[in-house]
């Protein structure tokens, strides 16, 4: 009997002959994957159902005061207390996506692969957290665009509130951009989706029960420069302190009284603070996870 020889079979592989387009292209390819993941797009439709009804959610106030302003002719919900009174949506919205953008990766070990191409370990967190930041800056910018939009066509007697709907942005951005980076670190620490969406909701809840009960304990003592410090503790008062009130001059939303005095520059700090120690706990996690 002759001896086995070895075959060859041709299977197809080519050589990829096009343009490099390098590390931006990949990791702006990877912002846009994730982000399109958040509201479900290129998913199953069960996956839509949760993002796209938050979003109607959002919404819903905004359509409400176009229906008041064109009824009695009288100005709706202000631009920069919008957030603060639809938190507890945008709160929902944080804690069921963003385990989304970093748990598949992380349970089924896929970030060595990610990194053994020209994308960094920062070029990887920088596209999460953008596709997250987008996500929730889309979610509150359009409804204030949809305000805005029919405050102008139903012109009502005055001036168009256009410095106030340019301060609401800001604050989106801002909201968006803090929210983002608490959110997907904390969800990057645990492979498990309802971990992550359970964790990300109960910081939610601990912060704004820790600062509602502390601002009335507080103010019950009679001390009330040291109570408006404590809603400084829910990050959605703290960026409305930090950005509208500080930056812009804005009226505080939901008629809350904040520190005065440095109270708003001490706001802004915190927020950078609590943006950089998320960035890093972010790139310590992923350090470690890709050394796996």
């Amino acid at each position: 009997m002759s001896e086995p020889t070895g075959v060859i079979h041709d299977i197809g592989y080519r050589h990829y002959d096009g343009a490099r387009l390098g590390r931006g292209h990949a990791t702006a390819a990877l912002a846009v994957h994730s982000l399109r993941g958040i509201f479900g797009l290129g998913r199953t439709a069960r996956s839509k159902i949760i993002p796209f009804m938050l979003v109607g959610v959002m919404l819903l106030p905004a359509v409400v005061s176009i229906a008041v302003m064109a009824l009695i002719k009288q100005e709706g919900m202000r631009y920069t207390e919008y957030a603060v009174i639809m938190q507890a949506v945008l709160a929902i919205f944080l804690a069921s996506q963003s385990p989304y953008a970093v748990a598949p990766d992380l349970r089924f070990r896929v970030l060595p692969l990610y990194l053994s191409r020209p994308v960094t370990l920062w070029d990887y967190v920088g596209a999460k957290l953008a596709a997250m930041t987008a996500a929730m800056f889309l979610l509150l910018a359009v409804p204030l665009t949809v305000l805005f939009i029919g405050e102008v066509v139903i012109d009502l007697p005055g001036d168009t509130h256009t410095v106030e709907y340019l301060t609401g942005m800001a604050g989106a951005a801002g909201y968006a951009l803090l929210l983002a980076c608490l959110g997907i670190a904390i969800a990057s620490f645990t492979p498990r989706r309802g971990l992550g969406v359970a964790s990300v909701i109960a910081l939610y809840l601990l912060a704004s029960a820790v600062s509602t009960v502390l601002f009335g304990v507080l103010e019950s003592m009679g001390n009330d420069a040291a109570a408006a410090w404590a809603w400084l503790i829910n990050p959605f008062f703290l960026v409305d302190a930090a950005v509208h009130v500080g930056i812009f001059g804005a009226a505080p939303a939901s008629n809350v009284i904040y520190p005065s005095g440095a109270g708003s520059l001490v706001a802004g700090v915190i927020m950078i603070v609590l943006i950089g120690l998320s960035v890093t706990a972010l790139i310590a996690r992923y350090r470690k996870a890709a050394s796996r």
